[in-house]
């Protein structure tokens, strides 16, 4: 058996003897049978009374789970009821997810339930429904222009780490979801995107790594603008309002730290 079924096995029989938790699900990999040695454990534990405001007793929940090694909340990815572990003997990262059966309403995917007390979280289920956010094409092409032109400003003073850093929020926050859902898959940054979009996608999306210096990184960025193109004329429909003054003037900067 993978170590991520044990664990979570181990997970529903101690949940199970908590009076505080109604239910523990499963989500992420679990929900396509795509597990491997390589695959997190993604757990969200339901319970009766909200414990997230208590850091402290999130520990001795993870704690009591297994040969716990270190542990932390999700506040830099925005979700600061999940509780990141790190476990030993197999060494196995699990994230636990706190939420109050009101809470569980609100999914980005329909988790498979692995204790359920009363059939309290399948009733949840049966009365929601998943809400995956996708990203909004206006909200990106209001920025991309002065986002293209800061990574222009940093490479002219010769911050060129600072650019190259900046091409990996564009390929996370802009070529990748947009490439994924060209691939008519979820828009989760850059994950998996070896696997799930087709090889002239990838290529493209690879096109935006560049080496560390000058031209491979104005090549990288002149790829990602022309990427962002392909897929704003690919995935955009009329009603979202094309910036082509700035996106003009962007790229006469562009001429202009070429040349330099």
């Amino acid at each position: 058996m993978m170590m991520q079924l044990e664990f979570a096995q181990k997970a529903k029989e101690v949940f199970s003897k908590n009076e505080n938790v109604i239910g523990l699900a499963v989500g992420g990999s679990w929900l396509s049978n795509q597990i491997d040695e390589f695959s997190d454990l993604d757990l969200i534990v339901v319970t009766t009374e909200k414990i997230t405001d208590d850091k402290t007793l999130m520990m001795q929940y993870a704690k009591s789970l297994g040969n716990f090694l270190s542990g932390f909340t999700g506040e830099h990815v925005g979700e600061p009821r999940v509780l990141i572990c790190l476990y030993d003997n197999p060494l196995l990262h699990v994230d636990l997810k706190f939420v109050t059966q009101e809470e569980f309403h609100v999914r980005v995917e329909t988790p498979h339930i692995l204790f359920d007390r009363d059939g309290q979280l399948q009733r949840v289920l049966d009365n929601s429904e998943v809400s995956f956010p996708f990203p909004d094409y206006q909200w990106i092409e209001d920025r991309f222009w002065t986002w293209i032109h800061y990574a222009l400003l940093k490479i002219g003073r010769g911050e060129y780490l600072e650019a190259y850093d900046f091409l990996g929020f564009l390929r996370m926050v802009v070529f990748g979801p947009l490439l994924h859902i060209k691939n008519e898959k979820l828009p989760r940054g850059v994950r998996k995107a070896e696997m799930d979009l087709m090889p002239k996608d990838f290529k493209g999306l690879i096109s935006t790594v560049p080496n560390y210096d000058k031209a491979s990184i104005m090549i990288s960025l002149k790829n990602g603008v022309e990427l962002y193109r392909q897929l704003r004329t690919s995935l955009y429909n009329n009603a979202v309002d094309i910036n082509e003054a700035a996106e003009q003037k962007v790229m006469d900067y562009f001429e202009y730290i070429e040349k330099r």
